[in-house]
């Protein structure tokens, strides 16, 4: 199986635009969430974004603001990737 990275280009509220790596994308309590990593930067500490729409229907991925949302997400991403460690 041959994975091919998918790169986006986010926009923050300063306008400055940012290349993300789609790590995955997880489903976690009927919330579909994006785990990041930034193309640039040196760390490889990933971001986690929810995906939502806006009033016109376009998707979106917003910054998780609820900590225990976070957790959970981040939770079970982390056991998904303990269980492909396994396999």
């Amino acid at each position: 199986m041959t994975e091919q990275e998918e790169v986006i280009t986010l926009v923050d509220e300063e306008g400055a635009e940012h290349d993300f790596t789609v790590v995955d994308i997880i489903n976690v309590d009927g919330s579909e969430y994006a785990i990041l990593l930034p193309v640039e930067e040196e760390n490889d500490e990933a971001i986690i974004l929810k995906f939502t729409h806006d009033d016109e229907g376009n998707e979106l991925l917003v910054d998780i603001e609820d900590d225990e949302e976070w957790e959970k997400v981040a939770d079970a991403w982390e056991e998904m990737l303990t269980e492909e460690e396994v396999e």
